[in-house]
C-alpha cells in the first residue's frame, strides 16, 4: 500500500525501544512511533501502553522522502482531557472567564501616567 502523511491505519506492534515502538502496518511496511506520540500527558514505562502484538490506530506523521522511513502517532488518534499549557489542577477549563481581567492594569494605570508626567516636567 501506498501511504500518505494524514492517513489513519492500523497496525501490529512489532517492537518495543526505550525511544519508541516499531508498528508493522503490512507485510512490506514498518513506521516508528515516538515515546512523545504515544499517549498525551507522561508515559514512565512503554509496557503501560502497548506490548508487542498488539493492534494499534495510528496515523503517519511524516515519511522521509530518500530513506522512506515513516512516522507514526498514537497520541494524534485521540484529543486531550485538557489543553496544554492550561495548570489541570488549578485551572482544568482553560479559556475559562474568572472575572481578573485587566482590573489591576485599569488601576495602576492613573498612577503611572501622573508619574510619567511628572518626569517630563522635571526634565524641562
Amino acid at each position: 500500500m501506498d501511504y500518505k502523511i494524514g492517513n489513519r491505519v492500523r497496525g501490529t506492534v512489532t517492537g518495543i525501544q526505550p525511544y519508541g515502538v516499531f508498528v508493522a502496518l503490512d507485510e512490506d511496511t514498518q513506521g516508528l512511533v515516538h515515546i512523545s506520540e504515544l499517549k498525551h500527558g507522561f508515559i514512565k514505562e512503554i509496557e503501560e501502553v502497548v506490548k508487542i502484538g498488539d493492534e494499534v490506530d495510528v496515523i503517519v506523521m511524516d515519511i522521509d522522502e530518500y530513506s522512506r522511513k515513516i512516522s507514526l502517532s498514537m497520541r494524534g488518534m485521540h484529543r486531550p482531557k485538557y489543553h496544554p499549557f492550561s495548570n489541570k489542577k488549578k485551572n482544568p477549563r482553560y479559556g475559562r472567564r474568572t472575572g481578573i481581567e485587566f482590573e489591576s492594569i485599569r488601576k495602576q494605570l492613573p498612577l503611572w501616567i501622573n508619574e510619567a508626567l511628572r518626569e517630563i516636567e522635571k526634565d524641562e
